[in-house]
């Protein structure tokens, strides 16, 4: 069976061996636009815009013509006698790549990630957040980290970086409600390395921390976040963690609904991302 993978490099497997991906830049970014939509035309519109923006050139639909025949011819030469027929299928608007969606790891991780919610809104959190974990674990990097993406794959990027991170917040939470802090503070030590000014994800590993019984080390997440803060954009922390503080400073219980921990998780900071979203833990 083909696979293809986008959830970090592109690739492409057949029967589980890797086969190598189309090395020149436009056919992998038409590849990927393909991949990303199994068994929906892609118009010829999105495929234009996505190699050459609001300026095409005169000869962009043959130019991409080209690339699909280039693209085809590619993955015969190393697929074989197995290629599917018509794997990519033309169509009067644009083309399709003839794959189901248990193809796809996107389309796994959108799944699965539905499921872990559904899950959750149902009140079986230890299920829960075992589907969510295993469509984290599909993730191996940044989306199509090789790949150069013009406007229309960015959006689809950023698109598939803002579902896991609220995949990722929705599994922590879950997590800590089932007492699960001494595992999550070494995962969240790691996530807020990755997401330096994701104070949300600060604000759990200080609240995991004091829960487990590490006060001390809590204050000190709190003034390494707000060292960061104050050196990349000169802002103390959010009045949210700067009460959570000052509960943990007096001792005091940070469980209750009223806490900062539940504010923390339900209304975060929005700040300027400085790096792209890194592999799942």
């Amino acid at each position: 069976m083909l696979q293809f993978k986008v959830l970090g490099p592109l690739q492409i497997k057949h029967n589980g061996r890797e086969l190598p991906a189309p090395r020149g830049p436009k056919v992998r970014q038409l590849l990927s636009l393909l991949v990303l939509q199994p068994g929906s035309v892609v118009s010829h519109g999105p495929l234009v815009d996505e190699l050459w923006g609001k300026e095409p050139p005169k000869t962009a639909l043959s130019t991409v013509r080209t690339h699909i025949y280039h693209l085809r011819r590619i993955l015969k030469q190393e697929i074989g006698s197995g290629l599917p027929t018509e794997l990519i299928d033309t169509w009067p608007a644009g083309y399709v790549l003839r794959a189901r969606p248990e193809q796809v790891d996107a389309e796994i991780f959108h799944r699965l990630a539905r499921q872990g919610e559904a899950l959750m809104n149902t009140g079986d959190l230890p299920e829960g957040t075992r589907v969510l974990s295993r469509a984290l674990d599909l993730w191996s990097g940044d989306v199509l980290t090789d790949v150069g993406c013009g406007p229309v794959l960015t959006q689809h990027v950023q698109h598939l970086q803002e579902v896991y991170m609220r995949v990722l917040q929705r599994r922590i939470g879950a997590d800590m409600q089932l007492g699960q802090h001494g595992q999550l503070a070494a995962e969240l030590k790691s996530l807020v390395t990755r997401h330096p000014l994701n104070e949300w994800l600060h604000g759990q590993l200080i609240t995991a921390l004091y829960r487990c019984g590490r006060r001390g080390d809590a204050l000190r997440a709190y003034q390494e976040l707000r060292g960061i803060l104050q050196e990349e954009l000169g802002l103390d922390p959010s009045p949210t963690l700067q009460k959570m503080q000052r509960l943990i400073l007096a001792g005091a219980d940070i469980d209750n609904p009223g806490s900062p921990a539940a504010h923390t998780a339900s209304t975060p900071r929005l700040l300027p991302r400085i790096s792209r979203l890194p592999h799942a833990s």
